[in-house]
């Protein structure tokens, strides 16, 4: 299929179940206890997906990607699994939490900064003990303070176990070997090709759920978030993982099947 570079899509070969889990925006104590009651469920070659927006709004932003460390060693540590048989993606909190590392190459950096913070990403700053007021003062001050304030970021990531490297191995979207199943962080724009969605993959598109037949070739979509209601969602053959966690409501996990069935799911 078309969009195969392994640098920016996930290929799950040889997968019978994949497991995935939706937009746990910084929920740390409910991801502990979906992996808890995950450990009950897995079965052997089982292939298993986060679908972004990891980190933002909640509570532990940084805790939860500590939990999601740990919990891939654990599962990679499984007779018969393989690295890439684990995936993570990048969602709308990741993206920001990027561009916030080259903010002084943003036209306007105090409005996108705002903007940022207004929507998830102060969370994940304070996580990271990240101080966003003095990143709004740095953008009125110039380039200069602003590189060093971005460049902080930076530092900070590389200077905890595992977090540098969590975020380099975030991909765009992820399928089964067939094409059989198609995840991302925030669904497609059915208008446009895999290789051709860009940041549809994380903002999202009004249209995802339009979608209502196999859509090139993919029998089963999976995303992690909807961007406008935030509920959860089963269609015929578009599927959305997002209960609100972040903002006061559940945790989702669905293990789907090659013909694109749900064949289980977990709500915290």
């Amino acid at each position: 299929m078309t969009g195969s570079d392994p640098q920016i899509y996930a290929t799950l070969t040889n997968a019978d179940r994949v497991w995935a889990i939706g937009a746990i925006h910084g929920e740390y104590e409910k991801l502990r206890n979906l992996h808890a009651e995950l450990r009950t469920r897995l079965q052997p070659g089982d292939r298993l997906i986060y679908l972004g927006n990891c980190i933002g709004y909640g509570p532990d932003p940084v805790g939860t990607i500590n939990e999601i460390i740990a919990f891939r060693r654990e599962f990679l540590a499984r007779p018969g699994t393989f690295r890439d048989d684990h995936v993570l993606l990048r969602g709308a909190q990741e993206e920001m939490l990027r561009k916030l590392g080259q903010l002084q190459l943003a036209p306007g950096p105090g409005e996108a900064l705002q903007w940022m913070l207004d929507h998830g990403a102060a969370a994940t700053l304070e996580s990271y003990g990240i101080n966003s007021v003095d990143g709004l003062g740095c953008c009125r001050e110039g380039v200069v303070s602003l590189t060093r304030w971005s460049g902080n970021i930076t530092r900070t990531l590389r200077n905890l176990p595992g977090h540098d490297e969590y975020f380099v191995a975030l991909r765009r979207a992820a399928y089964t070997g067939g094409g059989e199943l198609l995840f991302s962080a925030a669904g497609v724009n059915p208008d446009r090709p895999v290789s051709e969605q860009g940041d549809a993959f994380w903002w999202g598109s009004a249209r995802f759920t339009d979608i209502q037949e196999p859509w090139r070739g993919f029998v089963r979509i999976v995303r992690g978030i909807d961007p406008i209601s935030r509920e959860a969602e089963m269609g015929a053959v578009t599927a959305t993982l997002d209960g609100g966690a972040g903002a006061g409501g559940t945790l989702h996990a669905a293990c789907f099947t090659l013909d694109g069935k749900p064949l289980d799911w977990i709500q915290l």
